[in-house]
């Protein structure tokens, strides 16, 4: 196969993708190692604030990453293959994803949960943990489809029909819909050039941030009914990805990497970092506008982490590399599959006498092993794996 035909993939977003939900595994992993409970499932005896820190960092962009990447895809499939084609393929890849792994995990991280609780009192029963996880699914109807890190796929149907109706609306009166695409090109050509960009995309997205429940990004994982602040914050990054992929070329300009991007970049996070311990002192005298000023850096923080992230990967990984091709195969998997593993390890360590770092990288390092053992066994040459991927693929390890 020649070069050109292996770069049709871009790879360098394949690699942004992976980046994105693996990050999200390191995420999920460290919860248990915030020095402040958190409600998670369990607390580590081991904590650090350097984890606080990593957590609020990292839950700002990767969701939003994942979004922008979701849509530039989705526009690619959705012009390559059609309009029916595309929807069933959401329908296969998304939605059966989304309603069978609900049923096998869900229960599996009630359990995790459980067994969290019988941690605090030392005495963890492995069995009585798992039965009390699938008897929670004696309950349906209620909390059906909620309660675990599946929200994602939901809120990625949800986009997906409101971005195919709006076209629709749009397609239906051809003069409207060349003024929307005249108007659309010329806002990304100056979104993608213009040292000011940022600020355009910074300040909706703070509105939205004020209206979270907690500061930073609310996780949508309670209810079917949609967090319209949520909902608007990921519909904006897939919206700006599905955009892009009309402008190939704009997308690069969008992440470029310059020395003011970074510092703005750096800078942000700082500020983030340094009002977020003003989040619990509801009786400070300017705790409102140390809100809002968490909120706009927040919101900086979130755009440059994207932009600065697709920009490292376009320069570092822009070319065709067989490890990092079968992570961004193994990826959505990894992800689906990941809390359940990720919860049960934290359990497992949380009262051995190990430095949180030793922990953290232990149970990250095991979850990404057994579950790519799984992926190359039972997924990847499978239908599990033509479902989740599209096409079935031979194993690498076990062939």
């Amino acid at each position: 196969m020649n070069r050109s035909v292996m770069n049709h993939r871009l790879d360098y977003l394949d690699a942004v993708r992976a980046f994105a939900l693996l990050l999200g595994i390191v995420f999920h992993a460290s919860l248990s190692f915030v020095p402040v409970y958190i409600g998670w499932a369990v607390m580590d005896v081991s904590t650090s604030s350097f984890v606080a820190a990593l957590t609020l960092v990292s839950h700002s962009f990767r969701m939003e990453l994942f979004f922008l990447i979701a849509g530039f895809f989705s526009h690619m499939t959705f012009h390559k293959k059609g309009a029916r084609t595309f929807i069933n393929s959401r329908f296969v890849r998304i939605a059966i994803p989304f309603v069978v792994g609900w049923f096998i995990l869900r229960p599996l991280i009630v359990s995790g949960w459980v067994m969290g609780g019988q941690s605090l009192s030392g005495d963890v029963h492995v069995w009585n943990g798992l039965v009390a996880g699938f008897q929670s699914l004696s309950q349906l109807p209620k909390d059906l489809l909620v309660g675990s890190h599946l929200w994602f796929l939901y809120y990625l149907l949800l986009i997906t029909a409101i971005t195919l109706s709006v076209r629709a609306l749009i397609c239906t009166n051809s003069s409207v819909r060349s003024q929307i695409l005249e108007l659309t090109d010329s806002t990304m050509r100056w979104i993608a050039d213009s040292r000011f960009s940022l600020l355009l995309l910074v300040i909706p997205t703070t509105g939205c941030l004020w209206f979270m429940k907690n500061w930073g990004m609310d996780t949508p994982d309670k209810s079917l009914i949609p967090h319209l602040p949520t909902l608007l914050v990921f519909g904006g990054f897939f919206s700006l990805g599905w955009i892009l992929h009309r402008q190939k070329e704009l997308l690069e300009r969008f992440a470029r990497l310059n020395a003011s991007r970074i510092i703005i970049c750096v800078g942000s996070i700082l500020i983030t970092l340094v009002l977020s311990r003003y989040q619990n002192d509801m009786g400070h005298p300017q705790h409102q506008w140390i809100r809002a000023g968490f909120s706009l850096s927040y919101a900086l923080m979130m755009w440059s982490l994207v932009a600065l992230s697709i920009g490292l990967f376009k320069r570092y990984f822009d070319r065709p590399n067989k490890v990092v091709r079968y992570l961004a195969d193994a990826s959505y998997w990894l992800y689906l599959v990941h809390l359940p593993i990720v919860v049960w390890l934290q359990v497992a360590f949380a009262e051995l006498p190990l430095h949180w770092s030793v922990k953290l990288s232990s149970i990250f390092l095991i979850t990404v092993g057994v579950s790519l053992i799984c992926y190359d066994l039972f997924v990847r040459s499978t239908l599990i794996g033509k479902t989740l991927n599209g096409v079935k693929k031979e194993r690498v390890f076990f062939r």
